[in-house]
């Protein structure tokens, strides 16, 4: 029996007639058997890179007779890196995997001669301090390898077989980074642009291999000692009720990252037409703009560099929880270095657009907490799901990774965030050029 979901045209296939067949049942084998070794691969990707992360940032200044990590240390570690994954891109087989630039987009899986290139680019940038997460590079990983190894299996097996398994592979990569399995099938879910029963036929071993793959995840961080890498606050301050006044600082904070990602998004297109001309010099330009963004914060603030280096994944319990200890100003300039490293990293190397989104949002949402009427949580949550919605356009998504986040506190946010998140996404799109086979806009 044919494991192929897709074999004829989704017009003519009935969802729940093939759900029932013989071959569906082994397509979820396969997928449930393919998210153990995949979970683990991508475990042990982001336990190198966290490994590297220490390596360059704390061990090599020191190996190299340096006191401690100078406050100039990212400039040129961020120029080898822009150097690396220039000829990473420039000279091996595809490029180095996903522009983040161009946000969140649904593609194929990698094939296997390209998968060198996209493991380099990703180690390179994640590791030397470029501010993009890990999503991007382990979606694509992941696919690649769930392809790879379903081929080896079956070596006749058809397109559309293949496909579902470049999908499971992804959601077994990603399964545990979100915090949880649901939120990564939601990511990959409202990116695929798929609906109704087709969703659910062809995603379905999706949502399995991300079940195992977060069992995987949990029994490697527990077995290693090294953690799970998974997103999380420890220390979240109690919600208040919202009231009419959270409500208006709802309008405003969609609104204000309904600009600002705009902004950061249209600047890192730009740049990237730019860098694509010359590659290799135009990479370490981009890691040079990058260190000197840390730099400038390390010296007006005495705050250490990795506040802005790194996709800020890290970075958001420790944020949240000693927020009293930051000041408006010095908020404020954390907000503006990390969205210039963020726009110059969009621009030119490769990783993932949601967690460094996720830190600029919350950051500016803490900054106007300062402000009457909003409290700490509320700026919190809204910032974060607003800023994801205006760079990543996924409003499910974003209204899931600023309020699941937060745990109970987060019911009580929602309303808030739901309505930052609908404020953003419609100016983001309104901001956005109009298609030119829409015409002129009719507003």
């Amino acid at each position: 029996m044919s494991t192929e979901p897709a074999a004829a045209p989704a017009a003519a296939v009935n969802p729940f007639a093939l759900i029932r067949t013989r071959g569906y049942a082994a397509l979820l084998v396969m997928a449930a058997a393919l998210g153990v070794p995949v979970s683990a691969v991508a475990f042990g990707f982001l336990a190198l890179v966290h490994a590297l992360q220490s390596l360059t940032y704390h061990d090599l200044p020191r190996a190299l007779g340096l006191a401690g990590t100078p406050s100039w240390w990212p400039v040129p570690l961020l120029a080898v890196a822009g150097l690396l994954v220039g000829l990473t891109v420039r000279h091996l087989p595809g490029k180095g995997g996903h522009r983040p630039a161009d946000g969140m987009v649904s593609a194929r899986a990698p094939s296997a001669v390209e998968l060198p290139g996209v493991l380099l680019a990703a180690l390179a940038s994640l590791g030397l301090g470029a501010v993009l997460g890990p999503e991007a590079p382990l979606i694509a990983l992941g696919g690649g390898l769930a392809v790879f190894a379903a081929r080896l299996v079956r070596p006749g097996i058809k397109p559309g077989t293949s496909a579902v398994m470049g999908a499971a592979g992804s959601f077994a990569a990603i399964s545990a980074l979100l915090g949880s399995p649901l939120l990564g099938a939601f990511l990959l879910m409202e990116t695929s642009g798929l609906a109704g029963m087709t969703l659910g036929m062809v995603l379905l071993p999706g949502l399995l291999a991300s079940g195992v793959g977060a069992l995987i995840f949990t029994g490697l961080g527990s077995w290693t000692g090294l953690g799970t890498y998974s997103l999380a606050l420890h220390h979240v301050p109690r919600a208040t009720v919202p009231d009419l006044a959270h409500f208006g600082w709802a309008l405003v904070v969609g609104l204000a990252a309904a600009f600002v990602g705009t902004g950061i998004q249209r600047f890192a297109l730009s740049l990237q037409a730019r860098v694509e001309r010359r590659t290799v010099p135009a990479t370490a330009a981009m890691g040079l703009v990058v260190g000197v963004a840390a730099l400038v914060y390390t010296e007006s603030t005495g705050r250490d560099a990795s506040g802005v280096l790194y996709s800020g994944e890290n970075a958001l319990d420790p944020l949240l929880s000693r927020s009293a200890g930051y000041s408006v100003a010095t908020l404020l300039v954390l907000l503006a270095c990390k969205a210039v490293a963020y726009c110059a990293s969009l621009s030119a190397f490769r990783g993932g657009p949601v967690f460094p989104a996720m830190f600029v949002g919350a950051a500016g949402g803490i900054a106007l907490s300062h402000l009457p009427g909003l409290s700490l949580t509320s700026g919190f949550a809204m910032g974060i799901g607003a800023m994801c919605v205006a760079m990543l356009k996924l409003p499910m998504t974003s209204v899931l990774l600023a309020t699941l986040l937060l745990g109970s506190d987060g019911l009580t946010v929602m309303p808030l965030v739901i309505v930052s998140v609908v404020v953003a996404y419609v100016v983001t799109l309104r901001l956005a050029p109009s298609p030119a086979a829409d015409g002129p806009d009719r507003g």
